[in-house]
């Protein structure tokens, strides 16, 4: 039998997710700004509800596996002692797996690396009646999480008995599967129950977080529509359209190609330092961005071991040329394939102009990458107008692609005496 639990809901959840919390759809998705509680509320609903039903179970799913012992499985742990009932679960790290030790019911974790994998789950107790999706936006295309959603099945004698699929997420392009299944009115699917949340029901942030989440709207008003109001990214003014998120197997893509290039973009305080690493396929005009790397406040000691760990000590990486006292640094250390990016009056134009030419095929661990494909915009007059000019916001990784097919389209003079216009406009077209 399970436990007889007294909780209090609304001082342990707080406001905002009374519809969420005793929904019944089959679908009950989230979409949900930074800061806007979701995954927790989402954790300690789960713990209450698999304690006031005995015969449901747990499938808890990310894109990939390893990411699921940093952020659902913590996030539960976080929950059992909100609620006061850790002594109730047993949890094992190393698998990771939760039990509900009164009656055996069981919370299991797993990755979309092999989809089909998961259809043959089972467990000893119960029904595998519920399932959540977390970080849904990494889930590139809609036929693996249906591939899931059919191991969500059987039936229980219980009056009680539903089966539920829970989809939590921070917003995405506008062009994102989850948009159409869930959201919009002509093609989402049946029995869903869909809401957006934001950081103001977040009674729990503090005047930091508040005041760095509301400066947004002053430094980058676009992004602030997403990641403070829970908008989706819109399609309208990217300056890079023609990009796919595809998962793919970058060491046999490399194997057949033979191409590669890595780029660097430098911050500290308030930038990220970022590196980019793309499969180039200049003779079908595609490229494979396979790795990144996206971090503020990083060191010189710091970039030089990221570099080293990621097998690139011996690379040409091209980094940004208005560091050149940190390049130099990174080069005495040991990266002697660290080269300055050109900087010249048309090199921004020149290199976003060459990238467009492209097709641009996403790996879907690259988030970074992917989130800022899908805020990087021209710039507007005032009358609304679109500027072939792309605004200096969420760039950083879309800088370090850019130096990284430098090679591939200046001429090699323009090194030394800065980018010839003509000559760029003659290869760019």
């Amino acid at each position: 039998m399970t436990e007889a639990v007294d909780i209090n809901v609304s001082e342990v959840i707080g406001k905002g997710y009374n519809r969420f919390w005793h929904n019944k759809s089959f679908y009950r998705v989230v979409k949900g700004s930074r800061g806007s509680k979701k995954s927790k509320t989402t954790a300690i609903n789960f713990l209450y509800r698999l304690m006031r039903y005995e015969w449901a179970n747990l499938l808890v799913i990310r894109r990939y596996s390893n990411t699921n012992r940093q952020s659902t499985y913590t996030d539960f742990k976080w929950a059992a002692n909100r609620l006061k009932v850790a002594h109730l679960f047993k949890f094992n790290d190393g698998t990771p797996e939760i039990t509900y030790v009164p009656t055996g019911q069981k919370i299991l974790f797993r990755g979309l690396d092999d989809p089909l994998k998961i259809t043959s789950i089972s467990v000893d107790v119960g029904v595998l009646s519920w399932a959540w999706f977390e970080e849904a936006y990494q889930i590139e295309n809609q036929e693996k999480f249906d591939t899931v959603v059919e191991s969500i099945r059987g039936r229980h004698e219980s009056p009680e008995f539903f089966k539920q699929v829970t989809v939590t997420f921070n917003p995405w392009s506008e062009r994102h599967w989850l948009k159409r299944a869930f959201f919009d009115v002509k093609t989402r699917f049946k029995d869903v129950f869909a809401i957006t949340t934001t950081y103001r029901v977040n009674e729990w942030l503090d005047k930091v977080d508040i005041d760095r989440l509301e400066d947004l709207y002053r430094t980058n008003p676009r992004r602030a529509r997403i990641v403070c109001d829970g908008e989706w990214g819109v399609a309208e003014g990217l300056v890079f359209d023609n990009h796919k998120v595809i998962d793919f197997d970058w060491y046999k893509k490399f194997k057949e190609i033979q191409e590669k290039a890595h780029g660097m973009d430098y911050g500290f305080t308030n930038d990220p330092t970022t590196l980019s690493s793309t499969i180039i396929d200049v003779k079908n005009k595609k490229l494979y961005i396979y790795d990144e790397h996206y971090e503020k406040a990083m060191y010189t000691d710091e970039i030089y071991d990221m570099v080293i760990n990621k097998g690139l000590e011996d690379a040409e990486i091209i980094g940004d040329g208005q560091e050149k006292r940190l390049i130099s640094e990174l080069r005495r250390k040991g990266l002697k394939g660290l080269k300055a990016s050109i900087k010249g009056p048309d090199s921004i134009r020149a290199g976003v102009q060459f990238v467009q030419g492209f097709e641009i095929i996403v790996h879907p661990s690259c988030v970074n990458t992917i989130e800022e494909l899908n805020t990087y915009v021209f710039q507007q007059d005032n009358e609304g107008n679109w500027l072939n000019k792309p605004e200096d916001k969420n760039n950083h990784l879309m800088d370090a692609l850019r130096y990284s097919l430098e090679k591939y389209h200046l001429p090699r003079a323009s090194r030394k005496k800065g980018v010839n216009a003509n000559a760029v406009k003659s290869i760019t077209g």
